[in-house]
């Protein structure tokens, strides 16, 4: 697949890009019901380059949509599973001292692996939960001094429970703002609920779910994605929607400008996958409530800030 798909010409890569997706999105459906929506997001954010937050309550698949995702995308995968008395060296690894060769050795921590998930990662404490940070954003550690660099493709795919629950601690805002995306899944309706009741155990199915796309197609189509056009006038509209949030009253934190460039390669992913040529307003309109949501901090002091914030934003911005 991936030789096939390097060497075609634009569109045709585009076109077998978009038909690896529905692939992928497909496969993973067989265990999440309902939510292509969010699966097509999610694996927009692994195009990206980004990281993704799912924050939800308990029980509705959030590590499930992880452990799916790893699988059809034939990604290693590691859970770390937060704790509040977790320290970085569990997340990131530790130095040990050979006494055979009277020289430290790195042993790596669960970091090192292609897709993590971290689960519950607002149970751990600010201090474990800044051990993400670097990896999140240079694609490597530091230890000891020395650096060592995380595998291609990194993803990281955080869940969180509503901080209303006991036991939590916020996400800080750099953290929060080195992940890509946030989505929620939800609650399924009646009918797909009923599908999930009488239907097979979703362990037993994932144990069967076979790979749809192999890493190096992951690579492939990231590498498709950057070279989607963006036209001046979709800059006109991602300028103006970064603007109106820095601008308007009731918006005490506005998107940065790390959040600016974290729409346009959303929006460039998400066309991809949609077959468009170029970067539409309704790519950016798509990704735009998941890229945004989770980095605005309004007047009251709430980062979670309610869905209806991002519509109101697209509303107030014309369109181009």
């Amino acid at each position: 697949m991936t030789d096939s798909l390097a060497l075609a010409p634009e569109r045709d890569q585009r076109d077998q890009a978009r038909a690896l997706a529905d692939q992928v999105v497909g496969r993973i459906g067989e265990i999440i019901l309902g939510k292509d929506q969010q699966i097509r997001l999610a694996l927009t954010c692994l195009l990206a380059r980004g990281h993704l937050l799912i924050e939800d309550v308990p029980g509705v698949g959030k590590t499930l949509l992880a452990r799916s995702i790893a699988i059809a995308l034939d990604l290693d995968y590691r859970r770390i599973q937060f704790t509040s008395d977790m320290l970085p060296a569990d997340i990131i690894g530790v130095s040990v001292f050979n006494q055979q060769q009277s020289s430290f050795h790195f042993h790596p921590g669960p970091l090192f692996a292609e897709l993590v998930l971290a689960d519950e990662v607002n149970r751990a404490t600010p201090k474990a939960q800044s051990a993400l940070l670097e990896g999140m954003e240079e694609q490597q550690v530091t230890v000891d001094g020395s650096t060592y660099e995380l595998p291609k493709p990194f993803f990281v795919i955080a869940t969180q429970n509503p901080l209303n629950q006991i036991g939590t601690y916020p996400l800080p805002e750099s953290q929060l703002d080195r992940f890509l995306m946030r989505i929620g899944l939800g609650y399924p309706d009646e009918t797909l609920e009923r599908e999930l009741l009488v239907g097979e155990d979703r362990r037993i199915l994932l144990e069967r779910l076979k790979p749809a796309v192999d890493k190096n197609d992951v690579i492939t189509m990231q590498n498709a994605a950057h070279g989607v056009h963006v036209s001046s006038a979709i800059l006109d509209y991602v300028q103006a929607l970064v603007r109106f949030t820095r601008e308007t009253s009731g918006i005490e934190l506005g998107l940065s400008p790390r959040g600016a460039q974290d729409l346009i390669h959303a929006a460039k992913c998400w066309a991809m996958i949609s077959g468009h040529a170029g970067v539409h307003p309704e790519d950016v309109k798509t990704v735009f409530p998941a890229v945004s949501n989770h980095r605005l901090r309004t007047d009251s002091g709430a980062l979670d800030t309610t869905p209806d914030l991002a519509e109101f934003i697209l509303e107030s911005v014309p369109v181009p």
